[in-house]
């Protein structure tokens, strides 16, 4: 295919998806009123589905184990590529789409992080791409994957592990955030553990002697990690939480439990610094002579970069406009003068571009990928897709500049701001998706790299033996 004919193929696409505007709009409104939390995201999910059916998408619900997660199919030739969307909202966050704290409901939960716009945004790319298959524009097959849960647990982990992946090409994803893009970075993988402990109860005064605190392990434990902290790498995390301490200080407690995240850079030493945690749990018990049940439950690799996934992506989104509209635009500005200093927000960008930020409500113009060889401080379960396939990523500007994730602002924005970036966001990855069908040399080199990248570290599913997704909701 000539330069002149992708370009006239990607015009296309990017009418297609001009043309379900309204539409897309109306799904993504509709997602962001009905925020539902991981695993629980019934309606968000069935939305999408439908909208794909309609299409004529085949739809395989319950992946990995998981009612809310699916994958649609179009097409059965090769070569095959996919796009991922997100829906699942976050507990506590709702907020009305203004520009002022106010939540719709209190403590009910919204889209903190733009995940209404996530899905509907890979939404249009993969119709757009299925309706140039069926013309016979394109040759291949297109996947759309329904992940759930990404704020707790991971739902892509259990399809990964399910082999939802397996015969698919090259994935491209992208994520809300406040510029545009490409990635070329990675991020921390991640174990989360919880450890509870059972003693015996007494009366704290009367007959201490009787009693074997739980609280007392879950102190031991904490204080255990605290000096082991000066042992392991600087990029290393850990975090905790103790969930229950007992319930009156006159009685021992008789159960108590803590929550744990560890976190670095490689899957090799999560997996060294978990031991170490466990360890040091088992001898928490011991010194305090109660019981431990430890339970992992989730791990997650860091992502695996592809550079040339991301330079594709960054020379498409010089072919996909930004139609921010003017009351957008008015209320962009609103809601930047909400966020106060920005400075350190700014730190995210290269320095040549923030002078151009600091100008700007919404910073629409791409840039160059800003994490280059940077290890991100967070964690996502998209770490497990970029290791068993080629995972192109970015992120498109759906919130004014310097806002962060998981705040009122960003909830405020995804209703009707947000929108703009999730369409320039639909039509990159349309456009990369469109190259990897009709590139088998570009295929090839994001598949080479992919596998230079990996061969590091063979992959094994970080899910413990048995692991069951609900057990996140329940426990």
């Amino acid at each position: 295919m000539s330069e002149q004919e992708s370009e006239s193929l990607k015009q296309t696409l990017f009418d297609t998806i001009e043309a379900e505007r309204g539409r897309l709009k109306t799904i993504a409104r509709d997602i962001w009123e009905n925020p539902e939390v991981a695993l629980q995201e019934s309606e968000s999910s069935e939305r999408l589905q439908s909208a794909l059916r309609e299409e004529g998408f085949e739809v395989t619900t319950g992946v990995g184990g998981i009612e809310t997660a699916f994958v649609a199919r179009y097409g059965e030739e090769n070569p095959v590529v996919g796009t991922m969307g997100e829906f699942d909202a976050l507990p506590g966050m709702s907020q009305q789409a203004k520009a002022e704290r106010e939540p719709v409901e209190v403590g009910a939960p919204g889209h903190g992080c733009g995940h209404n716009l996530f899905g509907v945004g890979s939404l249009a790319a993969a119709i757009a791409i299925k309706r140039s298959i069926s013309r016979n524009d394109l040759s291949g097959s297109v996947v759309f994957f329904g992940t759930p849960a990404e704020e707790a647990g991971g739902g892509k982990v259990y399809m990964v592990r399910e082999g939802a992946f397996d015969d698919v090409d090259a994935v491209i994803s992208w994520h809300p955030g406040w510029y545009n893009a490409p990635g070329k970075g990675s991020c921390l993988a991640v174990d989360a553990f919880d450890f509870t402990f059972q003693g015996e109860t007494s009366h704290a005064a009367a007959s201490p002697e009787s009693g074997r605190s739980a609280l007392d392990a879950v102190q031991l434990l904490n204080t255990g990690v605290e000096f082991m902290r000066e042992h392991i790498p600087d990029a290393a995390r850990i975090h905790y939480v103790i969930q229950n301490g007992g319930s009156a200080a006159n009685v021992v407690p008789g159960e108590a439990s803590v929550e744990y995240l560890v976190r670095a850079p490689e899957r090799v030493e999560v997996e060294h610094i978990s031991e170490w945690v466990c360890d040091i749990a088992a001898a928490a018990a011991q010194m305090s002579r109660t019981d431990l049940t430890a339970t992992k439950t989730s791990g997650m690799y860091g992502v695996l970069p592809n550079h040339t996934l991301a330079d594709a992506i960054r020379k498409n989104m010089e072919y996909a406009d930004f139609p921010l509209d003017d009351e957008q635009a008015t209320f962009a500005a609103e809601l930047r003068e909400t966020l106060g200093d920005i400075e350190d927000s700014l730190q995210y960008i290269p320095e040549s571009e923030r002078e151009a930020a600091r100008k700007e409500a919404m910073f629409s113009r791409p840039i160059n990928a800003p994490d280059e060889g940077q290890t991100g401080s967070y964690s996502t379960d998209s770490g497990d897709v970029s290791w068993n396939v080629p995972l192109g990523r970015f992120r498109a500007a759906t919130w004014p500049v310097g806002t962060p994730a998981h705040s009122w602002q960003a909830v405020a924005a995804g209703r009707d701001l947000g929108t703009v970036g999730m369409e320039f966001a639909a039509k990159t990855i349309a456009a990369t998706l469109a190259d990897l069908l009709e590139d088998s040399e570009l295929r090839r080199q994001a598949r080479a790299e992919f596998g230079e990248r990996s061969a590091s570290h063979e992959y094994e599913s970080p899910l413990p033996e048995g692991a069951d997704p609900y057990e996140l909701v329940n426990r």
